[in-house]
């Protein structure tokens, strides 16, 4: 889950394993997210933009980047509490070099253009809680349709092929959310150390995800899993019970490991995590 102890925890244990120590991970922050992802191999040439979108609740700033030329399956990227920034926007350009159409969006556009996080990962988390704090299911599921009819509107974005949404921490309900408010335009949905994903809850995310047809990749920290190990099994039973195709595990990784400017990156299962999204995708 999104809070400091969470995190200051994580990053001692990170450093009692030798995993990582503050020095590294301050030399990480320092290095700039575009020399820290790998490159895609076969990388087509994309054009981007900064954009703005019309909501029910104002104007969402977001990054749009996608092939330079054809279409190609959409997708909605939804960042973790961090927000939009450098990271996320590095993030979708790979997967748009990789042939998708993806918009990285801020979620907390009411409250703020981004930068929302001035640190990007390195940002305090009470610093950031709030804008968290201000977003609900109904948020998740007004922003999913305006963003996925966004989408629709682009020459980019393939209209015979569904689209995929993918969200990190906070990220993960909304994925699962966009599913069950677009059930008929999103096919693939995955969720990257998702937070909150099962709740006691008729409303509860996976219960939604599960009316869907869609495909899911749902990848899990090891230290969520050990807060919460019955979550992977309940997710798994929702799933099968409702015939709905899931990929569920459980990585190494600690809670934030994918974005490259984490207090935890790590990059052998930020790529396994990858190469997992693109197997997903590719079903589109």
């Amino acid at each position: 889950m999104c809070d400091q102890k969470h995190f200051d925890d994580d990053l001692q244990d990170f450093e009692a394993r030798g995993l990582v120590t503050r020095k590294q991970f301050g030399v990480l922050l320092g290095a700039g997210v575009s020399m820290i992802l790998p490159q895609v191999a076969n990388a087509v040439a994309v054009a981007d933009a900064e954009v703005t979108i019309t909501t029910p609740d104002g104007t969402a700033d977001a990054y749009f980047v996608h092939p330079a030329s054809g279409t190609a399956p959409g997708v909605l990227l939804w960042p973790d509490i961090f927000g939009l920034r450098p990271a996320m926007r590095q993030m979708g350009k790979r997967l748009a070099e990789s042939g998708y159409s993806v918009l990285v969006v801020n979620p907390f556009y009411r409250t703020k253009k981004s930068p929302t996080a001035e640190n990007g990962a390195a940002t305090p988390i009470q610093q950031v809680m709030p804008l968290a704090q201000s977003l609900s299911e109904q948020t998740h599921m007004t922003d999913a349709k305006a963003f996925i009819g966004w989408l629709d509107k682009q020459a980019s974005v393939a209209k015979n092929r569904k689209m995929g949404t993918q969200g990190y921490c906070m990220g993960g309900p909304m994925a699962f959310r966009t599913a069950a408010a677009m059930p008929d335009r999103v096919g693939a949905v995955a969720s990257f150390h998702g937070g909150g994903l099962v709740r006691d809850a008729e409303n509860s995310p996976h219960l939604q995800a599960a009316k869907t047809k869609a495909s899911f990749l749902v990848a899990i920290a090891s230290n969520d899993d050990q807060r919460a190990p019955k979550d992977k099994d309940v997710l798994k039973e929702t799933f099968a019970k409702a015939h709905v195709a899931a990929e569920i595990e459980v990585y190494s990784g600690a809670h934030g490991w994918c974005p490259p400017d984490s207090r935890v990156y790590n990059e052998p299962d930020a790529e396994k995590a990858w190469s997992r999204l693109l197997a997903l995708y590719g079903k589109l």
